[in-house]
């Protein structure tokens, strides 16, 4: 079973997301909470395998709220939801530690899978989001010019190097192995030792160090 906490200040929101997650056999909705303190007293008491949380709360919002989360527990998963447009703030939850995020309207396909993604420790954070991202909140992001680089760039080889900077432009798997020709199983295999040697939880944070580091820069596009 998939174990599911659902944060957000909507009581008819959260009830929606129950609905839509109850008709699976393997999801569990094993707790709710109305802000982001009772989130992470919850996600506390019930060790959830995955949150839904929300962004703006009162109390604690949702940013601070995965930040809690995460730093406690590091084996729960925390997929944001989000109006994308509105919410200035999804930046600030996935360098949170969030696994990516989902807009509040998406379709109930899209939920399901986006749960079982961050749950199997896949980020939910599709490569046009990526770069849809990156370009609605460049100001928010280093430019790279003036962070230290990190001292764990030098245990990646140059083809990791490569890679990272791709995963940093929003490239899926596949778009990488076009790219720079070769299968996409080496290219799983390369994102895989990346994330080990960075130290990194999964391909959202992989985006976030790119850019943190200056191996991407703004204004890089996708293919």
């Amino acid at each position: 079973m998939i174990r599911l906490l659902l944060v957000d200040d909507q009581s008819l929101l959260r009830a929606g997301f129950r609905m839509v997650l109850e008709t699976q056999p393997d999801f569990e909705v094993v707790g709710e909470a109305a802000d982001g303190a009772g989130g992470v007293r919850m996600a506390r008491a019930l060790s959830p395998d995955v949150v839904l949380m929300d962004v703006r709360m009162p109390v604690l919002n949702g940013i601070e709220a995965t930040r809690a989360i995460v730093a406690a527990q590091p084996d729960v998963r925390i997929l944001v939801l989000t109006t994308f447009n509105v919410d200035a703030y999804v930046y600030d939850a996935l360098r949170a530690g969030a696994g990516g995020f989902l807009l509040k309207d998406a379709q109930p396909t899209e939920l399901i899978a986006g749960v079982r993604a961050v749950a199997a420790g896949d980020a939910v954070l599709s490569p046009s989001v990526t770069r849809h991202l990156i370009e609605t909140f460049a100001e928010h992001l280093p430019d790279g010019t003036t962070s230290p680089v990190d001292d764990r760039l030098a245990r990646l080889t140059d083809r990791e190097r490569e890679v990272l900077a791709l995963i940093g432009r929003g490239l899926s798997n596949g778009e990488i192995s076009a790219a720079i020709t070769v299968a996409e199983a080496t290219v799983k295999t390369h994102v895989r030792r990346i994330l080990a040697k960075l130290e990194l939880r999964d391909r959202v944070q992989v985006v976030v160090y790119a850019y943190e580091n200056g191996i991407v820069r703004r204004g890089a596009g996708g293919p």
